[in-house]
């Protein structure tokens, strides 16, 4: 097995944080760049001060606990018109697909929804909250990791009173194994949701 390569510590910290969609405490950046966390916490708010004095468009912040990056408040119109433009496009194959697993199988995790389509889903469930048709719902008890569902601007598009008026699946699905009836899912059900939301568009 090859030797893992050197890598600093501002970039490796800084491809971690670049991936956390929730705040990561020292103690766990610690752990996975394999540095003293004083050491980390020191580079941390280097970082963020640095970030801050050069007027970048992101900010490392701590907040909740623990170190994630945002926006600069400053850029807040501009990231505004891209969410908003974002709300106006068509949604992907694959936002389709995300969004109808997490429809059926609400409330779910984003691993769980990755294991249904069988692809990390990760960005498009982000993009999925960001549009106001996703949102978080608790967590999971045994592993801890963040469930997600359905919200009422989902249901406004897709013009339903309500979750009991998405077909059943019954019909879409062929006569196969439970496994492969789970590894079709994604697709198969993605289909009701794109024709309501063609439906809402026309």
């Amino acid at each position: 097995m090859p030797a893992e390569p050197e890598v600093g510590l501002r970039p490796a910290l800084e491809a971690v944080l670049m991936l956390a969609d929730e705040p990561v405490t020292e103690t766990r950046l610690a752990q996975v760049v394999r540095r003293p966390r004083p050491e980390v916490a020191d580079m941390l708010r280097e970082l963020a001060a640095e970030y801050l004095a050069q007027g970048r468009g992101f900010e490392l912040r701590l907040v909740a606990g623990g170190w994630r990056y945002y926006s600069a408040a400053a850029c807040a119109p501009v990231v505004e018109r891209y969410v908003l433009d974002g709300q106006q496009a068509r949604l992907t194959q694959a936002a389709l697909e995300t969004l109808a697993v997490v429809a059926y199988r609400q409330p779910v995790s984003r691993s769980r929804v990755s294991a249904v389509r069988g692809v990390n889903c990760d960005g498009v469930m982000r993009t999925l909250v960001q549009r106001g048709l996703v949102e978080e719902t608790g967590s999971e008890p045994e592993t801890g990791a963040i469930l997600y569902r359905t919200t009422n601007y989902f249901l406004e598009r897709m013009g339903l009173r309500g979750l009991d008026e998405l077909p059943e699946l019954a019909p879409f699905l062929p006569e196969v194994d439970d496994v492969e009836a789970e590894s079709l899912e994604g697709t198969v059900i993605a289909d009701a949701v794109a024709a309501a939301s063609a439906r809402e568009a026309q």
